[in-house]
């Protein structure tokens, strides 16, 4: 209609086109097949197909028919179908977004959902439990309920996978098949096979083909056919050689008998659960109290790493560069106060040591201001004076000109000095 020029066809156009039904055309995404009335292997089947619009069709296949339709969150990319549609079924929808929908007969909206750590490339259903494969090159089993029973992590990315179902020996395992060439048979979460492939395999099928029942159909990334026909004679053991716990967590743990010390702990326990439960209480509250008073100290005297004030927050950060017999001691203040953002002003350092171990140049800083958010670092340069290995410690002081108190200190283990070494 836009590239209509001239009115009169344009005018015809909408007068054509004005009492039509509006349709929108969408791409399937993925197919699937659902018994309508029997579950019998030759039963008539309706297609379930997946489209981009989000949606979920089953048509009979027949009149070509839609005979429900459910709405998806998410535009679906694997689907598995279970029972039959005139009795029960479901459905479930690997999306795009990273999660699994369950459909049941006669709900249009999902009504359980799990969500995956990555999206799905591949799906099958054995029964409750859910097979997935996942592009973080991990296979993961689910119940339909969405919990988790285990989780293997795969040597390369899943390529493709199909469900293989061997009724005359009830064998039933999943083949996966990965980017090393290589396809991994897993029964529950043993993996009881590994195949080894030329090509990369992008899709595969098992089941009836001629005469054989058991047949694997492959196709490769260059266009090639390989079909393997499972052997009447093999026997697939669950030798959980690659993943899983030990063999030792299974081998159960010889708990001894209960003892007659034992048993009257646990009488005792009874009888006085009262008075027991009361003195863990005080024991408790005693320790509370000892903790605050101990608090308490520390603020009062400054040894607190943090000062605060009604106004004011310092905070002291200390370091000690060198080997020795000279250091450096670098005292890093800054002013985190939230309150105020008033700068701090008349305050300075002060150290306390051993005289006969160190000697501090200078032993006294002035501090001229503190602004909010900045750091400010002082040095001051230690010397060890003595010749014995020891070391002590160096007390800093933050102090203001007008009170006795500290408003925060610091203590510093001093290293011990290498010696000094003349050449």
């Amino acid at each position: 209609f836009l590239q209509i020029s001239n009115n009169n066809e344009a005018h015809q156009f909408v007068e054509h086109h004005k009492n039509l039904e509006l349709k929108q055309q969408s791409c399937i995404t993925c197919m699937k097949k659902l018994n309508k009335n029997s579950a019998d292997e030759d039963a008539l089947n309706c297609l379930v197909i997946g489209t981009e619009d989000q949606h979920i069709y089953i048509i009979e296949s027949e009149a070509f028919t839609i005979l429900a339709t459910m709405n998806c969150p998410a535009t679906p990319s694997f689907l598995d179908v279970s029972g039959v549609y005139d009795v029960e079924f479901r459905i479930l929808a690997a999306c795009r977004n990273g999660y699994i929908y369950l459909f049941r007969r006669g709900n249009p909206q999902p009504r359980n959902a799990i969500y995956l750590n990555s999206i799905a490339v591949g799906i099958e259903r054995f029964g409750k439990n859910i097979i997935v494969g996942c592009m973080d090159s991990s296979l993961h089993c689910y119940t339909t309920k969405g919990k988790r029973y285990w989780r293997h992590i795969l040597p390369a990315q899943i390529t493709a996978m199909c469900q293989i179902d061997y009724r005359p020996k009830g064998f039933q395992a999943v083949a996966v098949a990965l980017a090393n060439n290589e396809i991994h048979l897993y029964k529950d979460k043993f993996l009881v096979d590994v195949i080894q492939i030329e090509e990369n395999v992008y899709a595969m099928k098992f089941g009836r083909l001629g005469r054989e029942d058991a047949t694997l159909v492959m196709i490769t990334k260059n266009g090639g056919l390989v079909i393997k026909i499972l052997k009447r004679t093999a026997v697939f053991e669950e030798n959980d050689v690659l993943h899983g716990p030990p063999k030792e967590q299974q081998v159960k743990i010889d708990v001894p008998k209960r003892t007659k010390l034992y048993v009257d702990q646990t009488l005792r326990e009874k009888e006085q659960a009262e008075n027991m439960y009361r003195i863990f209480q005080q024991d408790l509250i005693r320790l509370k109290l000892l903790t605050g008073k101990e608090f308490l100290k520390s603020v009062q005297a400054g040894l607190n790493p943090v000062a605060k004030t009604k106004t004011e927050t310092i905070r002291i950060n200390a370091e000690v560069h060198g080997l020795g017999p000279r250091f450096k001691l670098t005292v890093k203040l800054q002013n985190t106060s939230s309150i105020s953002l008033l700068p701090i002003i008349d305050l300075f350092l002060s150290f306390t040591y051993d005289e006969n171990i160190y000697n501090l140049n200078p032993n006294y800083v002035e501090i001229p201001i503190l602004i909010n958010g900045i750091e400010y670092g002082f040095c001051s340069f230690v010397t060890c004076i003595t010749d014995k290995a020891i070391s002590d410690i160096i007390k800093v002081f933050v102090c203001r000109r007008d009170s006795t108190v500290p408003l925060i200190s610091a203590v510093i283990n001093m290293p011990v000095a290498e010696p000094n070494i003349s050449i």
